[in-house]
């Protein structure tokens, strides 16, 4: 696509190619990271309520850090806040590469950037979405943000990928807990390569005059948007990337190997359905192609707890993966949309810090569950929470018309 396409200068559409790049690697980090972190942690013998309690201390630290960025990022340059975030990610996986200690574990869950989800909930979010909604004009700009998410999704497929290394290495007699750690030191390689990229993007001017409050005059849909993205959060929460690995550990003994090669299918069905949501809205609007592609993904979810065998289950997920995605560019966009654009970051993170807080407290719950032998029931409750949401987003949001529908 070319610069008079999706940006309104060459610097536009350079700096648009630097987030995609900068993304992908994150999202290759993320990708396997959140498949070897069960594995890593239960190497250290924690239990499954253990895992679900660090998926929700990560969750809640980033949500503090998203929180913290996106009200800053009215007021000061997106670039230099986006290295720093790429200085933490590296230092992070530092830490994890080097830490046994269960509480040490624990305090760099909650202050770095590890992401138990798989996706891209981080503290990069909001200036990301800044950045990018700023160089695009509304016609284009659901089309960039399926881009953006394409480009992430198959980087965190191709990262399950790598999740198999352990396996693989064990072969050449390199222990699994070696592995796992020479995994995270990569993980923070990818950190600094993602903030040498950062550091090429052009400065934004900064008003001379600060804004008063990083939310004005859109400051009562985005609360709303923010509270019934949450309930969508909440529900996922209870089946986070790092928890499914462990659903399907536990109750079909899935291998590292077996397991990445499903997420990485899982993450290719997703990355190509968003091309595909950026079409469908364009015909039926953001808010329809959210809540109507959403809701079946929802059904096969609740019937994947229910099936009987493991290719069933696969099968079923799978499913779900193609669909269940492509509510994340239309989500962004419409975000982006209906609020001004100083108020891009601010909104970005008021939107997704609740819905990290949310999402932040379904995974102990769901892995007190685990414990107790309840499996069903994580995968009952997020399909069951997710339809909720999407009735109500319909019923809250149908009349609210983006630029480009009205």
């Amino acid at each position: 696509m070319t610069a008079a396409v999706v940006g309104r200068s060459d610097t536009d559409a350079a700096d648009l190619r630097r987030l995609l790049w900068a993304r992908g690697l994150r999202d290759f980090g993320d990708g396997f990271v959140a498949v070897v972190l069960p594995a890593y942690l239960l190497a250290f013998d924690f239990t499954a309520f253990q895992v679900g309690l660090f998926a929700t201390t990560a969750l809640l630290g980033s949500s503090g850090l998203t929180l913290s960025v996106g009200l800053l990022g009215s007021r000061f340059d997106h670039r230099p806040l986006l290295l720093a975030a790429a200085l933490l990610m590296a230092a992070t996986g530092l830490a994890f590469s080097s830490l046994e200690h269960y509480a040490a574990l624990f305090v760099v869950a909650f202050v770095g950037t590890v992401n138990p989800s798989g996706g891209s909930v981080s503290v990069f979010v909001p200036l990301e979405h800044a950045v990018l909604a700023g160089r695009v004009g509304d016609r284009d700009r659901t089309v960039m943000f399926a881009r953006y998410s394409l480009t992430g999704a198959l980087a965190g497929a191709a990262g399950t990928l790598a999740a198999a290394a352990p396996d693989y290495l064990a072969a050449f007699g390199i222990g699994q807990l070696a592995a796992i750690k020479a995994l995270f030191a990569l993980y923070a390689v990818l950190g600094l390569a993602a903030g040498a990229i950062y550091a090429r993007i052009a400065p934004r001017p900064v008003p001379v005059e600060a804004p008063k409050a990083a939310l004005g005059p859109s400051r009562g849909i985005v609360y709303r948007m923010a509270a019934v993205f949450s309930l969508d959060s909440f529900g996922g929460g209870f089946l986070v990337q790092s928890l499914l690995a462990l659903w399907l550990f536990e109750r079909f003994g899935l291998s590292l190997t077996a397991a990445s090669l499903f997420f990485f299918w899982s993450g290719v069905l997703s990355a190509f359905s968003f091309p595909v949501a950026a079409r469908l809205a364009r015909r039926f609007g953001l808010i329809n192609t959210m809540v109507f592609t959403h809701l079946p993904s929802s059904l096969c979810l609740i019937a994947a707890a229910l099936a009987p065998s493991l290719p069933l289950v696969l099968a079923l997920l799978l499913v779900r993966s193609a669909l269940s995605q492509m509510d994340v560019p239309t989500r962004s966009s419409f975000v982006m949309a209906v609020v001004t654009e100083p108020e891009r970051a601010a909104a970005a993170s008021v939107t997704s810090v609740p819905r990290s807080l949310a999402s932040a407290i379904s995974p102990s719950i769901a892995g007190a569950l685990f414990s107790a032998g309840l499996q069903a029931w994580p995968l009952l409750l997020c399909g069951g929470l997710k339809i909720a949401y999407d009735l109500l987003l319909l019923a809250m949001f149908r009349h609210a018309k983006p630029p480009e529908e009205r």
